[in-house]
């Protein structure tokens, strides 16, 4: 059985109610640029942000405006990539991402996020052991895709693994293959609803009635957040379809 369930669908729920959606994805594109340069052929994290940002309907020119300030043109903005762990109400485990300029603002909003929903911010080490750092990238279900030979061309690419799941297939990588399997999909015209470095649970656990509205009210918090980049978290409710 896949491990990210209706993840395409989760997350673009998400980010339809993300009112700093564009932010974020600027941010993700500066900071790509900046650490493998302008061109996406040969930075797959640059990559991986202009396909994010173009399935959000991001228009062209803010990506263009957005790479050009990641190449240094008129920007004296500078990111730090941070991540925070801690547990949620119940005992969730939580894992959070952010692109900030202030990390002292970003450290306070989240530790926050986590006091007001009765969690608690650990550190580093304290929760990430739950997650997998891996490559997923998704394939939908078409008349016109053979199953296998999408598997077989998959695994000949350096996947780990392939589930196929009602409506979709998941591909797993690890971190270093990534971009070489993403690379040899792209080239055979395999259509991508998802392609991207993610922590996915080791396992899931679900929680009291109690506490769900406080966990629904963390993650909700931390996404709002134009800081936070990306939640993980172990609730069985955060992997399902809402």
């Amino acid at each position: 059985m896949g491990r990210i369930g209706t993840i395409v669908n989760r997350k673009a729920k998400q980010d339809s109610k993300r009112a700093g959606m564009f932010t974020k994805l600027t941010r993700s594109i500066i900071v790509a640029v900046k650490e493998g340069g302008p061109d996406p052929e040969y930075n797959a994290s640059l990559q991986n942000a202009i396909d994010k940002a173009k399935a959000a309907n991001m228009p062209n020119d803010n990506i263009e405006r957005a790479i050009k300030k990641g190449s240094g043109d008129g920007s004296d903005e500078d990111y730090f990539e941070v991540s925070y762990e801690g547990y949620g109400p119940g005992g969730v485990a939580v894992l959070v991402e952010c692109l900030t300029d202030n990390i002292n603002r970003t450290a306070g909003d989240v530790r926050a996020a986590f006091t007001k929903a009765r969690g608690n911010l650990g550190t580093t080490g304290s929760a990430g052991y739950l997650f997998d750092h891996l490559g997923v990238l998704v394939v939908e279900a078409e008349n016109s895709i053979d199953e296998d030979a999408l598997m077989m061309e998959a695994l000949e690419a350096g996947a780990e693994d392939f589930v196929a799941e009602e409506g979709q297939y998941e591909i797993y990588t690890a971190v270093s293959d990534f971009a070489q399997v993403r690379n040899a999909l792209v080239a055979k015209g395999y259509p991508l609803a998802m392609a991207e470095l993610t922590y996915l649970p080791k396992t899931l656990q679900r929680i009291d009635e109690s506490d769900i509205k406080d966990m629904r009210k963390l993650l909700d918090t931390l996404e709002d957040n134009d800081d936070v980049q990306n939640v993980y978290s172990t609730w069985q409710d955060h992997h399902s379809s809402q």
